[in-house]
């Protein structure tokens, strides 16, 4: 029996709703280098790096009946929502796709970077790496045997519907907290991020794994030099809201009784910890989603802090441009009152402390 054309197989055909594409087939690759930094904070050379290291866990087949949005497509709808901080709907309208696709974007990007990018743009030093550190600060900065500098941010975040209240901060609204340490040049290499924006910045410290590690000794390698007359291990930099600890210094409190020894300390210590600062001032910049109220639930609030994270120091190892625009001052870290840590917390640190005070006296 020979079948006639109506009864024969059909071939699946791909179906798609009809939306409008020019902007990202038509104006998107007519971009010039600046262009694609302003739009997606990268140049288009370092976004096919990231989209190749994502593909081995991002990429999606066509089916027979609907075509995958490409993965060039989708990195750039995730970093333009990272970087704007702007609706799904908006974004989708934007890139020709529905608000569903840029939801979707945003959680398999952020999934992706967490597998991927955060384990190997933020890494744990090794021994090499932190002598590396420690020279360059002490080069730049006159610090001695200094590995970093660690400060907290609070991300805006809509009231969660649980426990609301402890994630409204002293400043007003609710946030979650991000923790970062950075070294010199201002890239992070320790985050910890996720808690509620209630909680001191002390606190903060005791619930991360830095602290677990580095009061157990496991944190830093055991190497030791003398520093005015004392001998100290490899240590951050922190504000007043932290313990004093062998590995983690703070100024000396401004009761008004400061000696001029105690000031140049101040001083000079300020001036060095002013990295991390930056760091959030560039991050914060670069990715204003961390600045406006995120409405998405926590847990994707804290993947796309850390996934921030990881992509700022891409951009900064890459060189990628900085644009000063972005320089807004609600971009910068917000230097706020600090409540004291209480002095039974402080239990080590003081030696340390003095003794990188007579090095700057001696060196001054």
């Amino acid at each position: 029996m020979v079948l006639d054309s109506q009864s024969r197989r059909r071939k699946p055909s791909v179906w798609a709703f009809n939306r409008a594409s020019e902007w990202w087939n038509v104006v998107v690759p007519g971009f010039t280098n600046a262009q694609w930094v302003q739009n997606f904070r990268m140049s288009e050379e370092t976004l096919d790096f990231l989209c190749n290291k994502l593909r081995p866990v991002m990429e999606r087949q066509d089916t027979s009946f609907r075509e995958c949005v490409t993965l060039k497509k989708r990195v750039a709808i995730a970093l333009w929502k990272l970087a704007t901080g702007s609706e799904y709907r908006s974004i989708g309208h934007l890139f020709g796709v529905s608000a569903t696709t840029v939801c979707r974007c945003v959680q398999e990007f952020c999934a992706a970077a967490e597998t991927v990018l955060v384990p190997e743009q933020i890494r744990f030093p090794n021994e090499e790496k932190f002598r590396e550190m420690a020279a360059y600060n002490e080069n730049r900065w006159g610090l001695p045997h200094c590995v970093g500098a660690i400060d907290g941010s609070h991300i805006p975040i809509l009231a969660p519907q649980e426990y609301h209240c402890d994630y409204f901060n002293r400043k007003g609204w609710h946030s979650i907290i991000l923790q970062g340490v950075v070294d010199g040049k201002g890239l992070f290499w320790n985050v910890f991020a996720g808690v509620p924006g209630s909680l001191h910045d002390a606190r903060v410290l005791r619930l991360s794994t830095l602290w677990e590690l580095a009061s157990q000794g496991n944190h830093f390698p055991a190497h030791t030099r003398n520093i005015g007359g004392v001998t100290a291990g490899y240590y951050l930099l922190g504000d007043s809201a932290y313990p004093l600890q062998n590995w983690l210094l703070k100024p000396f409190q401004d009761t008004g009784r400061l000696t001029p020894e105690q000031h140049l300390f101040n001083r000079k210590f300020s001036r060095a910890r002013v990295v991390v600062e930056n760091a959030f001032g560039r991050l914060k910049g670069r990715w204003r989603c961390l600045l406006k109220r995120n409405d998405s639930d926590t847990e994707l609030v804290k993947s796309m802090v850390l996934t921030c994270c990881a992509l700022h120091n891409l951009c900064e190892t890459h060189g990628e441009t900085y644009v000063t625009e972005w320089n807004t001052p609600a971009a910068a870290t917000v230097v706020e009152p600090v409540a004291a840590v209480a002095q039974g917390v402080e239990e080590e640190g003081r030696d340390v402390r003095e003794g990188l005070m007579r090095h700057f006296l001696s060196n001054a």
